[in-house]
């Protein structure tokens, strides 16, 4: 698990996440032409629980299914 300090909408938060994760949180915002903290702003908008790496994860598995190659 790698813990990061990141702002996400105007306040700073800490998320621990395996490695594997924070790779294709990397890929998944070159695709989509955004800053990780846009991508992860736009996660929590999106997130059906308080458990915001959870939801990460989640988008994560979601967006690479949806976008095999």
């Amino acid at each position: 698990m790698k813990k990061r300090s990141i702002s996400i909408a105007g306040h700073r938060t800490s998320i621990a996440l395996e490695d594997e994760f924070w790779i294709l949180v990397q890929k998944i915002s070159v695709e989509m032409h955004l800053s990780i903290p846009k991508l992860l702003e736009l996660i929590e908008n999106q997130k059906k629980s308080d458990n915001l790496a959870s939801a990460i994860r989640l988008y994560v598995l979601d967006y690479s299914t949806k976008n095999k190659n």
